[in-house]
């Protein structure tokens, strides 16, 4: 089965051709009879080649997003494509393939990345030989890919001179370096990464971060980042936020240039519409007038007001 036969069979109008598209998306776990909703009813949309921040709360669910994106949980409800792949539609030979060939995951967890009795190529070149099977790993033409796949990524990702070792003989930063390399192996479309500077100082996370732009420019994939790190969701062009299991607001940035050449970053936040018109306004919003239980809504010309409650 090619990458390709993994694709939904029908296009979609909502997000068509993006490389993430999450509609009314519902995760429900249960125990002990009690059911938590991680996800409710959460729209998301990211086209291809972007590069964007995943933030909220602990519990607001995007870890649960993440891990549904990666293939390695299951929705409950909804839809959710990632390169025309149906994420509810796979089953578990499909899902399999689907983690090997279209997304690479990064763990905060440096230790989690990386087998530790190989050297960082042997690392590099193990999804590669994974996904080839016994047959490929014979071949010398195989080799010979897999080689100069592993030198590319080695050199995109500045850790050449680490290739013999192995994970005990390098930093955290280091680490998460070669954690990338090895997402990167098979060329996946969508890279998906679960708090990668969180084991970091700020410094080498700020220089892990600018491993994720490389892998976004030069390498062309789309890169999606959960993290609690500021300074990281201040870097990208589109940082969502997530809270009670739906996307509640996002910052949209874009450099400026003034008439000296002089360029600053402008950002603005939007709150976001989801399908059935529900809104959830910024909680500092609400309490700086008061708002609860219910609201006035009046329609303008060219907008919509929301004031406190008139009978209130």
């Amino acid at each position: 089965m090619q990458r390709a036969a993994l694709a939904a069979a029908q296009p979609r109008s909502y997000g068509e051709g993006a490389a993430i598209v999450c509609e009314r998306l519902v995760r429900i776990f249960t125990a002990e009879r009690v059911e938590v909703q991680a996800l409710q009813g959460l729209d998301l949309v990211v086209d291809r080649g972007d590069l964007v921040a995943l933030v909220g709360a602990s519990g607001s669910g995007k870890s649960t997003l993440l891990n549904v994106l990666a293939g390695l949980d299951v929705p409950t409800a909804g839809t959710a494509t990632v390169d025309g792949c149906d994420l509810l539609g796979m089953n578990a030979k499909e899902r399999l393939r689907y983690r090997r060939e279209v997304v690479g995951f990064v763990w905060q967890q440096t230790a989690r990345n990386l087998l530790p009795f190989l050297t960082v190529s042997q690392n590099i070149a193990l999804p590669m030989q994974l996904r080839g099977g016994k047959d490929a790993r014979r071949t010398r033409g195989a080799a010979r890919r897999y080689a100069a796949r592993t030198g590319e990524l080695l050199e995109a990702l500045d850790i050449a001179d680490l290739a013999g070792r192995r994970p005990a003989e390098l930093s955290g930063g280091q680490q998460q370096r070669a954690a990338i390399a090895v997402a990167m192996a098979n060329a996946p479309t969508v890279l998906l990464a679960d708090e990668p500077t969180g084991e970091l100082d700020s410094e080498t996370g700020a220089a892990i971060f600018e491993a994720f732009r490389t892998v976004n420019r030069e390498l062309g994939a789309t890169v999606v980042i959960v993290t609690h790190d500021p300074m990281v969701a201040g870097e990208v062009r589109r940082t969502v936020a997530i809270r009670d299991g739906r996307t509640s607001s996002e910052v949209l940035r874009r450099t400026v240039t003034d008439e000296h050449g002089e360029e600053t970053v402008s950002e603005r936040e939007y709150v976001m519409l989801d399908r059935t018109g529900r809104v959830q306004l910024p909680a500092k919003f609400l309490e700086a007038l008061g708002m609860e239980h219910r609201v006035a809504v009046d329609l303008a010309a060219d907008h919509i007001e929301v004031r406190p409650d008139d009978h209130a």
